[in-house]
């Protein structure tokens, strides 16, 4: 078993949950929870156990951001090469031959939740700003609880747009949403995240790790994993691709489907109204 740092992790119905567990700091984010995070995630995406991967927050935040203290320690002019050392870059994504390669396009701290072939939910449990954030839009999907709050923070410490959330966050919220948020730093709902398309949705806060279980449990048990692989990789490489490549790679995708164990099963389960016994295959 690997150890890990300032995080939780468990698997359990083939959902792996990532708890970031720094309760008493409001999950501030660290070196060691970075490194963390990555290996568990790469661990999740080499176990065949596993379907879905979940990172919440411990105790009533998600991620309050980087750790002041860290901050306060940052000296100009070193900041290329802090990351250069950064602890996590001996952590490695195995690649995939399921879907089209995105590694070249997503690098950066985050880029490589893309190239994981397991959907990444994000289960933003409390207060969310800053790197915390940041994090959140690299997931797949993104569920808050109805009382969560949200800010980018960075304007209000004289900081720029970092990680790529300049690219990412205009493309789930459009340009204007993007820039409001950014300028002026401000705290903003669960409700209002889900209604410019920051969150899929925003559950009531008693019933939120439910909810968000549940879903989880639906892709882990009702849809292949080998179609969710692929159909990851196909739409996180749409967004450097034309409307044809697009075509031309769902084409040659969806030949190889016909081929697969997961396809007979999609059919079988189906026609004989039972519940389906994907293998991934």
């Amino acid at each position: 078993m690997t150890a890990y740092e300032d995080i939780l992790y468990t698997v359990k119905d083939k959902i792996a949950v990532i708890t970031l567990n720094r309760p008493d700091k409001l999950n501030a984010w660290t070196a060691p929870m970075q490194a963390s995070v990555k290996r568990a995630i790469v661990d999740a995406s080499k176990d065949d156990n596993v379907r879905v991967i979940l990172v919440t927050g411990a105790g009533r935040g998600f991620c309050a951001g980087a750790d002041m203290g860290n901050l306060q320690q940052i000296k100009p002019g070193k900041w290329d090469d802090r990351e250069l050392a950064r602890a996590d870059n001996d952590v490695k994504v195995e690649p995939s031959n399921l879907g089209p390669d995105v590694s070249g396009h997503y690098g950066g701290r985050f880029g490589y939740l893309m190239s994981i072939r397991k959907p990444i939910i994000a289960a933003i449990n409390g207060p969310c700003a800053g790197i915390g954030l940041v994090f959140t839009l690299y997931c797949d999907l993104r569920f808050a609880s109805a009382d969560a709050k949200f800010t980018t923070a960075f304007a209000q410490r004289g900081l720029i747009a970092e990680h790529g959330i300049s690219w990412l966050l205009p493309r789930l919220v459009g340009t204007a949403h993007a820039l409001d948020l950014l300028f002026s730093a401000r705290k903003f709902t669960a409700d209002e995240a889900q209604r410019i398309g920051l969150v899929n949705r925003a559950f009531a806060p008693e019933h939120f790790m439910a909810n968000v279980t549940e879903y989880a449990r639906g892709l882990a048990d009702t849809v292949s994993p080998r179609a969710m692989a692929v159909m990851k990789a196909q739409v996180w490489k749409a967004l450097y691709q034309d409307l044809n490549d697009a075509i031309a790679v769902g084409d040659a995708e969806m030949q190889k489907s016909f081929s697969t164990e997961d396809f007979k099963e999609g059919v079988a389960h189906f026609v004989e109204k039972r519940p389906a016994k994907f293998t991934g295959r």
